[in-house]
């Protein structure tokens, strides 16, 4: 049941995610005098609408978002001299640009806002600590430093040397650092605890030599909740980290070659790989499973995403206007961009087909979750 209201909580964060985005657009068009036609949520057939001064506002048949109708931003429109003032063309590029970017910014505000909530509300899951999930009995041929010393599965690390509640990479590169020497180990054994001495040694593993003592890790993982104020700070600072991620990984993205191999060369799919919203909302249903106040971490890395996708300076994408912007500041005239219709419907075949790939393969493959 989780899983299925995890899935229907996404779809509709979503869609009012898009109309969000549509409606700063409609503020901001709004707000410099650009005359807004229409407003709607849904595509296709109009189910319902109603007209308030000179825009409609109603809803469509068909729920995949919404759009705002702009005067004169499309290029075919005709504008009679009387209403060309007040055209999105008519305007300065700087109040041009601030109704683009608008649309855009909603995603980043809004990943802010999911990020801080599931900082206070659910929680950022922290390893506090680690323990032997198993004690190997032997090692290197002989009896492992861990059995020699008596550790034992279970055991809690409770310090290393003067480190107390190490890490399991703590732990590890304590251990690397100390090879062939003594090294002091508190545990925590039921409501005692014990204190040993283990000498790590070099083992081959997979054709490398690390250091062991002969025992397999386990990290112990608990929820941390933040105050008002650590979840803003803290939500800032995903925000930046995850838009730098998400830049890095573009180009993966578009690996076109990779996905044709994983349609029709049985190539596997991993858990980074691009998925649909077919799929990502598959993988809210598994995270709601877990934890459902997880879902606000996907839907601020996914609004992450979908704001730097709109930001992509290529036509019809937000990030193709601001180019045009851009291209007339520098030129100082007016762009035709009807001569941009071809690249325009490029784009919109390339991800057509692109994002239908992705759907197919979500359906077929779907991409394992972690």
């Amino acid at each position: 049941m989780s899983g299925t209201l995890g899935t229907f909580l996404f779809v509709v964060a979503i869609l009012v995610t898009i109309v969000i985005h549509e409606a700063a657009h409609f503020g901001a068009a709004k707000g410099f005098g650009i005359k807004v036609e229409e407003f709607f949520v849904g595509f296709g057939p109009r189910l319902w609408s109603f007209r308030r001064g000179e825009t409609e506002y109603g809803v469509k048949a068909l729920p995949l978002g919404g759009y705002v109708r702009i005067a004169g931003m499309n290029p075919y429109q005709e504008i009679s001299p009387e209403e060309y003032p007040r055209t999105f063309g008519a305007k300065p590029p700087w109040q041009r640009a601030a109704v683009i970017v608008a649309g855009p910014a909603t995603h980043f505000v809004m990943a802010f806002v999911f990020f801080a909530l599931w900082l206070g509300l659910a929680g950022q899951v922290v390893e506090r600590g680690v323990e032997f999930d198993r004690v190997a009995p032997r090692l290197n041929g002989h009896v492992s430093p861990a059995a020699a010393g008596g550790l034992r599965a279970g055991d809690v690390v409770v310090a290393v040397d003067g480190i107390r509640h190490p890490t399991a990479d703590q732990l590890v590169g304590y251990t690397k650092a100390h090879v062939g020497e003594p090294i002091p180990l508190t545990v925590e054994r039921g409501d005692r605890r014990v204190m040993v001495r283990v000498t790590p040694e070099l083992s081959t593993v997979q054709g490398q030599r690390i250091a062991r003592i002969g025992v397999l890790l386990a990290a112990i993982l608990a929820r941390e909740k933040r105050s008002v104020v650590g979840s803003l700070a803290e939500g800032a600072r995903m925000v930046g980290s995850t838009t730098v991620l998400a830049v890095k990984s573009f180009g993966r993205l578009f690996d076109v070659t990779k996905i044709w191999d994983q349609l029709f060369g049985g190539a596997p799919r991993t858990a980074n790989d691009p998925a649909s919203l077919v799929g990502v909302a598959r993988i809210a249903g598994e995270t709601a499973k877990r934890n459902l106040g997880d879902l606000l971490v996907l839907l601020g890395s996914l609004n992450i995403f979908i704001g730097l996708l709109n930001l992509l300076p290529l036509p019809p994408f937000d990030g193709g206007h601001l180019a045009v912007i851009a291209a007339e500041k520098i030129r100082r005239r007016k762009v035709d961009v009807r001569r941009l219709m071809p690249l325009t419907a490029a784009v919109a075949t390339f991800l057509l087909l692109f994002v239908g790939s992705l759907i197919l393969l979500d359906i077929i493959k779907p991409i394992p979750f972690r």
